[in-house]
């Protein structure tokens, strides 16, 4: 049972590790996005090209990196499920290929979460979006979501879940400790919902 629970820990690192918003945005032109913005390798920082299609894109695969090391691991054995999914959001948050800096974890937690409990995932969605178009703070809307999904578990009853849960929170907490002292010093920067579309030539 350890060697199966190693074993799918560290292919769902593997897999969690494959970092989607540096490998669109080289192919699309834009370069390395770890030397725009925030440096970091998820989708806020791919919007910030300006290019809405290569964030959108960033932020489903990164979902399903998440959703992918859950069900495959589940239908081998469903007690490895959520070592599973703890192993892919490691891999993105610390992959090894970057020197462990790698991208805060939201989307691929998001996409643990929609595996485990759909139902939690979906209310936890609605309300990133209403957060992140009241006040267009990315970092906000993923601390919000992440800190209610203790509450979407309990009320789904789905309280199993609850421990991998909080190893989760608390590792998006950490990853977004700056932004939080940005956020409490109300200097953390909006993102722009509405600009437009740019050419790889142009964003450089």
């Amino acid at each position: 049972m350890l060697l199966s629970s190693l074993v799918a820990f560290f292919l769902s690192y593997l897999l969690g590790s494959i970092p989607f918003g540096l490998l669109l945005t080289q192919m699309a032109g834009f370069g390395d996005i770890r030397a725009i913005g925030s440096g970091n390798i998820g989708a806020t920082n791919v919007l910030r090209t300006g290019n809405k299609k290569l964030a959108a894109a960033t932020l489903l695969l990164d979902t399903l990196k998440g959703t992918l090391a859950v069900v495959i691991a589940a239908a081998i054995d469903p007690s490895l499920a959520q070592t599973a999914g703890l192993g892919a959001v490691l891999g993105h948050a610390f992959p090894v290929w970057f020197r462990f800096k790698g991208g805060k974890g939201v989307a691929t937690s998001l996409g643990v979460v929609a595996a485990l409990s759909p139902a939690t995932a979906a209310c936890v969605l609605v309300l990133w979006f209403v957060t992140i178009f009241s006040t267009r703070l990315s970092s906000l809307s993923s601390l919000t979501g992440a800190a209610s999904v203790p509450l979407f578990l309990i009320l789904w009853n789905r309280t199993e879940i609850l421990p991998l849960a909080l190893l989760l929170i608390l590792l998006i907490f950490f990853k977004h400790h700056a932004n939080i002292v940005r956020l409490i010093n109300r200097t953390e920067p909006k993102i722009n919902l509405h600009r437009h579309e740019s050419s790889p030539a142009q964003s450089e």
